[in-house]
């Protein structure tokens, strides 16, 4: 009341000021009051795109869009190094952003490394145990929320190839893979597939790889081992040079097959596992109970949900392979 008394016998151009500052400070407020997602991507590509996608999509289904001013995003991608990569998640850290949106494993590592307080919403990455981010008890980090995936879908898609190439006379596959080594999911995947390989009387070759830089050579010398096929396990390495590895398995006529769907699009065959829009969606809906909720109370890092048994119709033809009904032409 004293206020507006005050008001009423200011001057006009003291009034005109006045709720000029008033204006300004609620902007401030209200600006403040917008959550901010630091959104790190460890590379360019195609796949991994798919995965921001669906996690801005479920977002803006959960009413925080951008583009109304419900929320924004600083977006930042290392384009494959990792000391970038630091830098980023530090950067996130200083601007005090809400939550911490890492696609792929390496972007969860060191967001995890660098700050224990801000919610970090993982996505396309391998359970904390694979990622070697667990503690003594087997605790995952408590800020540490998200979508994970651990190596069990893995057995199907690696199976696949000898139940769809018919290896004749009973004579034993030979598969081929890379893999980055300083990636603890994929060493875990080796070790599993090989285990599996021995079990099947499959001949697994691998190779491993420290860079994209690399991945040609390295796939070149596999394939002068005489492949039967080639398997795209869930590596970023594989991910980011996938194209070279379709190249060059395609003048050698070595059909490839993936445990990841996004690959299919890109020139695998086959495969089984998670559809990467959808695992970035599932991860971005978590997300958004969390800003609407503004406590992690109650969340915690989930399995992803929904995989899917899809195969490349075109390339599937051009190798004459036959899937079963179960599995569904890439769309």
């Amino acid at each position: 009341m004293e206020l507006i008394k005050r008001c009423i016998g200011m001057k006009p151009l003291k009034y005109v000021q006045l709720f000029a500052l008033i204006f300004f400070l609620s902007a401030c407020t209200n600006k403040s009051n917008v959550p901010v997602v630091g959104f790190a991507d460890a590379f360019e590509d195609n796949t991994i795109e798919q995965a921001k996608t669906g996690f801005i999509a479920a977002l803006k289904a959960n009413g925080f869009d951008e583009q109304k001013g419900t929320v924004k995003i600083i977006y930042r991608n290392a384009q494959g190094s990792i000391p970038t990569l630091t830098q980023i998640i530090q950067y996130f850290i200083t601007q005090q952003v809400t939550l911490i949106a890492a696609n792929a494993t390496l972007p969860t590592i060191t967001a995890i490394q660098n700050t224990k307080t801000i919610p970090v919403f993982m996505m396309v990455a391998a359970t904390p145990q694979l990622m070697k981010l667990t503690d003594a008890q087997g605790h995952a980090p408590a800020n540490l929320f998200g979508v994970g995936e651990n190596l069990n879908y893995i057995d199907t898609s690696f199976l696949l190839i000898p139940q769809i190439l018919h290896p004749s006379n009973n004579q034993p596959l030979t598969v081929g893979m890379i893999f980055n080594q300083s990636e603890p999911q994929s060493v875990e995947a080796i070790n599993r597939i090989q285990q599996l390989a021995n079990a099947n009387h499959i001949n697994l070759v691998s190779l491993p790889v420290n860079s994209s830089a690399d991945v040609p050579l390295v796939t070149q010398s596999l394939l002068s081992k005489h492949i039967d096929a080639f398997f795209a396990n869930p590596d970023n390495t594989v991910f980011a040079s996938f194209e070279n590895i379709v190249q060059a398995c395609n003048r050698q006529h070595v059909p490839i097959f993936t445990s990841e769907a996004g690959l299919v699009a890109r020139g695998a065959v086959a495969a089984f596992g998670a559809n990467i829009y959808d695992w970035g969606y599932q991860a971005g809906e978590q997300a958004a109970l969390f800003l609407k909720q503004k406590s992690t109370n109650g969340l915690h890092w989930e399995m992803v949900k929904v995989r899917n048994s899809v195969y490349n119709p075109a390339v599937a033809k051009t190798y004459n392979l036959h899937f079963p009904s179960d599995y569904k032409p890439i769309q």
